[in-house]
């Protein structure tokens, strides 16, 4: 069993009028499967209104499945016992940092998880000034956060978490609220703590260029999963994510459009380099 792992997951959410009476019942995730190995880098990919967030908190357990089942490194989420264990295992960031940082310094916010779990104080400030220069943040660390932009309120966010030792990170659209610098810089530290520290990371977002370095992407519609596999072969299907209402990122966008007019391209084309490198091919084959 791999550290995540959900069976049929099943979430409902019932609408209630004044009385109580149930009005509605909306199924946000139907019959999911997932199955997250250790140290994997998975992303979950969704337009708004598809299920991806709501299977996020299925992961941290702040919701419970309305049927099957839901494993974090063994435990199951529905076993109230376990449930501070499966939080201190997976560990959540959400879309607004500020929701988040309760401190007035930097270095405090991310002690509170240790010292709420009763790490004795050496051993506290170890990890803050392990987790800050994890996110590339330790240099503020006397800051208050209302210095901060918005992309290093995120990474701080998710130093408060590496702090207190999970085994995997669960971001809810992270960098939803930040502008593209912003964006860049979160990814970039949950990359490194994936590819350095051996970090699980699930990433639930809606933009696609974050996801090219994954390693599997589920893609949801309508609570269920509708594709998933590499990135390279999720981007080779470009009319199906257009037809899921995502966006596809410009340079592959731009291959395909390349390819539909005739040029010998491969499918699934991620980066600008990898462009660049098969137009040269094509070019020096015709000038050969």
């Amino acid at each position: 069993m791999g550290i995540i792992k959900t069976d049929k997951l099943v979430f409902e959410y019932i609408r209630r009028d004044e009385e109580g009476n149930v009005e509605g019942i909306t199924r946000a995730v139907d019959e999911v499967d997932l199955d997250v190995q250790r140290g994997d880098f998975v992303a979950i990919l969704g337009h708004n209104g598809s299920g991806k967030s709501t299977l996020a908190k299925h992961i941290n357990a702040i919701l419970y499945p309305t049927e099957g089942t839901v494993w974090v490194d063994g435990m199951d989420t529905k076993d109230d016992k376990d449930l501070w264990n499966i939080r201190q295992e997976a560990g959540m960031v959400f879309q607004n940092p500020d929701n988040q940082i309760i401190g007035q310094v930097v270095e405090e916010d991310v002690g509170f998880g240790p010292e709420n779990m009763g790490i004795p104080t050496e051993e506290i400030w170890e990890r803050v000034e392990e987790s800050l220069k994890a996110v590339g943040m330790y240099q503020y660390r006397k800051f208050s956060p209302n210095k901060l932009s918005g992309g290093q309120k995120q990474r701080v966010s998710i130093a408060g978490v590496i702090a207190m030792h999970p085994k995997c990170i669960i971001l809810d659209e992270p960098t939803a609220m930040l502008d593209p610098n912003g964006r860049k810089e979160v990814v970039r530290a949950v990359r490194a703590l994936n590819d350095v520290e051996g970090i699980t990371v699930v990433l639930i977002t809606h933009y696609m260029e974050e996801i090219i370095h994954a390693d599997k992407v589920f893609v949801m519609d309508q609570g269920r999963i509708a594709m998933q596999g590499t990135p390279r072969e999720i981007f080779s299907q470009v009319e199906k994510l257009k037809s899921l209402r995502l966006d596809v990122p410009q340079v592959t966008l731009l291959a395909h459009e390349l390819k539909k007019s005739g040029l010998r391209l491969p499918d699934g084309i991620l980066t600008v380099e990898e462009l660049t490198q098969e137009l040269m091919r094509i070019y020096n084959a015709r000038k050969a």
